[in-house]
């Protein structure tokens, strides 16, 4: 991909952040992002309100302010009917109206696999954009979802789940990650990432290669999905999810102690999952109440970043 040279953007996809940055003013900057895909459920208002919080997940990591969206829509208009894609527009605009956003416009093609997604644009102060290049040694990693919505979907997929097992998978991935950035923003974060396709193993790799440094990753404290690990268990691994892991070879070493199962949900590729913030150790406490005070899905100091090779990651039991 070529890219830019001009001392109006500040982010491009060089650093493998999760959005686009560019000055438009001495004290302001837009935030764009993208991202769609096919149903992970089988509701379609739930697809919907997934997608959405999906695209907004980006403009949130950077630590921005939504503006509006733009929905992208393929559908196969002579095998389902529009009223069903009426649904899945109702579960989207539903959740960018609870972002204090509006969708403004978007584009459409008939196609034989549905799909949804949005453009989104927001804003933040150039100052105060977070990156994922700003983590430093000694910094805590806390994490704000549980993970394992790859697992579970697949499962639901394969007829091993049923739609009451992935309600809070549901809840998890439709909330919104306003009140993680507002806190993270507020306690001075140094680096931040949201995690999604990557999985918890994937995106903190990205982080600490754009960081210049490691980091060490406790898995005991990561937080699991009720029934994520029995999904994995029972076979429901997704293909993205093994590719995480085999991608990682090289950046990744578990300790004999870490299980296989372990192993498969830290790559596990997520859809709308939480915000993996890099904050100095000092300001820890701090963000642990602002995120508690923000009704966050999860808290949690899962690790910590040190110095070594950039990108390397230690998993210990």
């Amino acid at each position: 991909m070529p890219l830019a040279t001009d001392p109006r953007i500040l982010v491009d996809a060089s650093t493998r952040d999760d959005a686009a940055v560019i000055t438009v003013a001495p004290d302001r900057a837009l935030v764009a992002t993208v991202d769609f895909f096919t149903p992970i459920v089988d509701s379609a208002y739930d697809f919907g309100r997934i997608a959405a919080a999906n695209a907004l997940s980006d403009v949130y990591a950077m630590g921005a302010t939504p503006l509006f969206t733009l929905s992208l829509v393929g559908w196969p208009r002579d095998r389902l009917p529009l009223d069903l894609l009426g649904e899945v527009l109702r579960g989207g605009a539903d959740v960018v109206r609870d972002a204090g956003a509006f969708i403004l416009g978007g584009h459409s093609v008939d196609d034989p696999e549905p799909k949804f997604g949005m453009v989104a644009i927001g804003e933040a102060h150039p100052d105060r954009i977070v990156t994922n290049a700003g983590a430093r040694p000694g910094d805590d990693l806390v994490l704000t979802k549980p993970i394992g919505t790859g697992v579970l979907t697949t499962a639901l997929k394969r007829d091993l789940l049923g739609e009451a097992d992935l309600a809070p998978a549901v809840q998890v991935m439709t909330t919104l990650n306003a009140g993680a950035a507002r806190a993270m923003t507020a306690c001075g974060a140094h680096a931040a990432t949201d995690v999604t396709g990557f999985g918890l193993l994937g995106h903190l790799q990205a982080l600490l290669s754009a960081s210049g440094a490691a980091a060490e990753l406790r898995p005991g404290a990561v937080p699991l999905l009720p029934l994520a690990r029995e999904a994995v268990q029972r076979g429901a691994i997704p293909g993205g999810t093994q590719r995480n892991l085999e991608s990682l070879a090289e950046s990744v070493s578990f300790a004999a102690g870490v299980d296989e199962a372990t192993r498969v949900l830290l790559a596990d590729a997520q859809t709308s999952g939480g915000l993996l913030i890099a904050v100095p150790a000092g300001r820890t406490a701090a963000l642990l109440q602002a995120l508690a005070r923000e009704r966050t899905p999860a808290a949690a100091v899962v690790g910590r970043v040190v110095a070594g090779r950039a990108g390397a990651i230690s998993v210990t039991p």
